[in-house]
């Protein structure tokens, strides 16, 4: 089987490890890539954002399968263009991926399809915003109605920052705050049918103590020993096949990986956020405990036979995740810089690039989040020692990372 991945980032470069990996896979090409999938994968020049030169790109290699990473991509109708092509692709047509492009879109379909999530507000005007504000209270939740690569979203007690942020976007949803431990939850889905993978928790503020501003995500890990052990099971049954369910029903059939942004509040969990592909950088933790070939069930959903597969399987431990970022991250990380160290991460962790590109023979920052440095071991415990011994070794100047990814797993 011939793979192709869109995207360049940590997620990708993950998603190629898991597919080289596979004894079905004979041949993996990602585009564009970065310097860490240039390991795993054949690398191509495109546009990722273009559908006809994505769907072109993966006729001339005679790819069985396309895989669409990022958002982008899949808001702009990359998926609708591959499969008019007539090539089996793993990610939602970009009707469907309205379910991240557009916060109101997403509350629209949880509303009809009774999924339980925070109450909302959609705002256009100050006016608008400030009376939203005043209904739901502190601490005051803002998203950008758009895309906005997981950082659109201000949750904070100042009001004129929330209102800031409001302007700023200029059409946001306004919603109240759920109290809780939050948790992601992928489901693979083939339009009519989902089944889970293992949850796992992010880390989205930069500082440690979940202190400074939102961003990408700093860490993640799985499993999660504290949450419920029907957890995935009740998720499924009350927000993830409703959603499916409802989307079907209005003619837009999902295809692909819906996550599930979570808060488990005291009258169970309610969703935070859908996104229409791989979270980032959880990813990286889940596929590293995926025991199941992922090439056949990425296939199964694209050409809408997974109800042939059981439960996904996954491998015993634990793994933990720590991101690397740049100097400024996330404002205006600087970029250019040398990363070194690379080679001396052994054992029981490995490095995942993100944003990373080559300037000759050298690895060079050219994004904000620059490496994902993955941990594995029996236990969380474990897992996140390897995460941050191989930390260490990574030279990266005026980089930075959380010391305190996993803390709630131990």
């Amino acid at each position: 089987m011939r793979v192709l991945v869109i995207g360049s980032g940590g997620r990708e470069h993950a998603l190629c490890r898991s597919l080289a990996a596979d004894p079905q896979v004979t041949e993996v090409h990602c585009a564009p890539g970065n310097a860490g999938v240039a390991q795993v994968a054949t690398l191509h020049p495109v546009v990722q954002t273009d559908p006809a030169a994505v769907a072109r790109l993966a006729g001339e290699l005679e790819a069985d399968l396309v895989v669409i990473g990022p958002e982008a991509p899949l808001v702009a109708g990359v998926a609708d263009a591959v499969r008019q092509a007539g090539i089996p692709c793993f990610g939602p047509s970009a009707e469907a991926a309205r379910i991240e492009g557009s916060k109101t879109f997403a509350k629209e379909i949880m509303a009809a399809a009774g999924v339980p999530t925070a109450r909302s507000r959609t705002c256009v005007t100050p006016e608008e915003a400030a009376a939203a504000l005043e209904e739901f209270g502190t601490p005051y939740v803002v998203k950008d109605d758009g895309l906005a690569a997981g950082k659109g979203v201000v949750v904070t007690e100042d009001r004129d920052e929330a209102l800031r942020h409001a302007a700023a976007c200029g059409r946001v949803v306004i919603e109240e705050f759920l109290d809780g431990p939050e948790v992601s939850l992928f489901a693979l889905c083939d339009g009519s049918t989902a089944v889970p993978l293992q949850p796992a928790q992010d880390h989205k503020r930069a500082y440690d103590g979940d202190l400074g501003p939102n961003t990408g995500g700093m860490g993640a890990y799985t499993p999660l020993p504290w949450a419920p052990a029907d957890l995935a099971d009740r998720v499924m049954t009350e927000t993830v096949l409703p959603t499916v369910t409802e989307l079907a029903k209005r003619g837009t059939p999902y295809t692909g990986v819906l996550f599930v942004g979570l808060a488990l509040t005291p009258a169970g969990p309610k969703v935070i956020e859908f996104n229409a592909r791989f979270g980032d950088p959880e990813t990286q933790v889940v596929l590293d405990r995926l025991a199941t070939p992922l090439a056949s069930l990425l296939l199964a959903c694209a050409t809408g036979t997974l109800d042939r597969f059981g439960p996904p399987s996954y491998r015993d431990g634990a793994a933990v995740t720590v991101v690397v970022a740049a100097e400024n991250y996330p404002a205006d990380p600087v970029k250019g810089d040398v990363v070194e160290g690379l080679s001396d991460v052994t054992g029981d962790a490995y490095v995942l690039h993100a944003g990373t590109a080559f300037d000759g023979d050298r690895v060079v920052s050219s994004g904000g989040r620059v490496l994902s440095v993955v941990g594995t071991g029996p236990d969380v415990a474990a897992a996140r020692a390897a995460a941050y011994e191989a930390v260490g070794h990574i030279r990266l100047r005026g980089s930075h990372h959380r010391t305190d990814i996993a803390h709630q797993g131990i």
